[in-house]
């Protein structure tokens, strides 16, 4: 049976969450590199409804703005002051009708009385914010029951062995849903029920209109119950039916933090043997965090302790960690990334990263290029072969194919008001314990000497180098430090030095001195 498109998809996402504990709305805590209303977002997108909905009210503003970014075609609807999911559902259809109707009157072809059969018809998905383990197959497999039952309402369910704080399904002897009875307004044979209520539906649209105009607020919390138009329908003569989740920990809410870590958990173990299950090497599932927009390809290890997130992607044979975390990183087939921390980069074909690696935003290697020990990178274009080994900081920088930079340099980006930037040639020779201080170009196939401090441009083929030559100051330590343990060894070495050694002893020595170097 071909599924019928919904008319839409209603997220509720207009509670305080206030045993979070947070400033921030719970409904923007994340898990798995997405808020908790993302994922709601993401699996509601999967039905494909003709629209989305999403109810608002605490902090309106910000939530707000993150589905105008997260799902840009998504309607807003404020909830009023009146409490209760029933009223968050009676204003988001209200949105729902508003909006269709004036885009008929806006047509020009009705008026608006005569506009009313624009409102939403047929199937409406109705689900939380901070359910963030529901699937759009989970939502689609209630979908598809609702429409082969025909049922005016079905209703997600699960059971549960300690089904504390939960609504209650409460059946008939014929294993009919009379009605949902709320956790607090339940008797004691209602609590001893193990199947709840998931807090997500499928309603007929038209059913579901009629419906919430007889909801009250005669109850325990004073408010708006969406679960009595569960027993409205079914006086009206609609059907009501359930549907049972397969694995009840997919429809958990998230309430505190305990609650957002283990679903968090719970997601990762699901990522995690997703891509295992599509051919990726994942040694050690339990310390390893994939995010949900991260793309791996097949023929790709994942050392332990590596979290990949963001919408970092990993090309085929590359190998990551262990001990990484890479954040909206791209890596070439058959690179190598250990130990290393890094975000908004680009790793060649071949490279090698790490360990101890920082690479910063806007950082490039190369195919076959390496950022090695202790190296700090940043918005910088290392060109193919181009290796950086060892602590070194390069920044601003464009360096071109197979040159090598030697250690202990730094690419001084900073004069204290502006940023400059460094261009350093092909198969360029930097030396140890450079300073290259910005802007200055170095041309094609140069050297620099150990220890060079370099202020000018460099012409390609050229030598730059700029240290004084060396000068030994006999005796300065005794005179100078007298008394440390420096010059206690000074003396004992000048008293060694001027013993004489018999001809036999200068042979002995040397003989003995040939001896290690051949055996080393």
């Amino acid at each position: 049976m071909s599924r019928q498109q919904p008319a839409a998809v209603m997220v509720l996402a207009a509670g305080a969450g206030t045993r979070m504990n947070s400033a921030m709305p719970k409904v923007l805590h994340g898990i798995a590199g997405r808020t908790l209303l993302h994922h709601a977002l993401v699996a509601a997108e999967g039905l494909s409804p003709s629209r989305t909905v999403v109810v608002v009210r605490h902090e309106r503003d910000a939530v707000a703005a993150h589905v105008r970014e997260t799902a840009p075609d998504a309607l807003i609807a404020d909830q009023d002051d009146v409490p209760g999911t029933g009223r968050a559902v009676y204003c988001g259809l209200a949105t729902l009708d508003a909006t269709a109707i004036a885009a008929v009157v806006a047509n020009g072809s009705r008026t608006g009385a005569e506009a009313l059969d624009a409102r939403a018809e047929g199937a409406i998905i109705v689900t939380s914010g901070d359910v963030p383990l529901v699937t759009a197959e989970l939502l689609g497999a209630m979908l598809d029951e609702h429409e082969s039952q025909g049922n005016a309402v079905t209703i997600l369910t699960a059971r549960v062995p300690e089904p504390v704080g939960y609504g209650r399904i409460v059946r008939g002897a014929d294993g009919d849903v009379l009605r949902i009875v709320e956790s607090k307004d339940a008797s004691d044979a209602e609590l001893a029920i193990d199947e709840i209520n998931a807090g997500i539906y499928a309603f007929d649209a038209a059913g579901l209109r009629a419906a919430l105009a007889g909801v009250g607020r005669d109850n325990a919390q004073r408010e708006m119950y969406l679960t009595d138009v569960v027993e409205i329908a079914r006086e009206a003569g609609g059907r009501v039916g359930a549907f049972i989740a397969p694995d009840a920990h997919d429809v958990e809410g998230v309430n505190d933090r305990v609650q957002l870590a283990e679903a968090g958990r719970r997601l990762n173990r699901r990522i995690v043997e997703r891509w295992m299950r599509a051919g990726v090497t994942i040694v050690d599932p339990d310390t390893t965090w994939i995010d949900a927009d991260v793309t791996i390809a097949p023929d790709v290890t994942i050392e332990p302790g590596t979290q990949l997130k963001g919408t970092t992607v990993v090309a085929s044979g590359a190998v990551i960690g262990p001990d990484s975390t890479l954040t909206d990183v791209e890596v070439g087939a058959g690179a190598s990334v250990v130990r290393t921390h890094g975000s908004l980069a680009v790793i060649g074909a071949g490279a090698n990263v790490g360990p101890f690696s920082y690479l910063r935003p806007g950082t490039i290697l190369g195919s076959d290029g390496k950022i090695g020990a202790f190296v700090e990178t940043k918005n910088v274009d290392l060109g193919a072969g181009v290796k950086v080994p060892h602590l070194s900081y390069v920044g601003d920088a464009t360096v071109g194919e197979g040159t090598n930079v030697g250690a202990a340099t730094v690419f001084v980006n900073y004069d204290g008001v502006h940023k400059n930037h460094t261009t350093v040639g092909a198969h360029v020779r930097i030396g140890s314990d450079n300073t290259l201080i910005a802007p200055v170009t170095i041309g094609d196939g140069a050297y620099t000497g150990a220890g060079a401090i370099i202020r000018r441009d460099v012409p390609a083929g050229a030598l730059a180098l700029n240290s004084v030559a060396q000068q030994n100051v006999d005796g300065w330590v005794e005179r100078r430090r007298p008394g440390t343990p420096s010059a206690a060894a000074a003396r004992a070495a000048a008293r060694h030095e001027e013993s004489p050694l018999s001809a036999g002893a200068h042979e002995e020595r040397a003989a003995a001195v040939a001896k290690n170097e051949g055996e080393s």
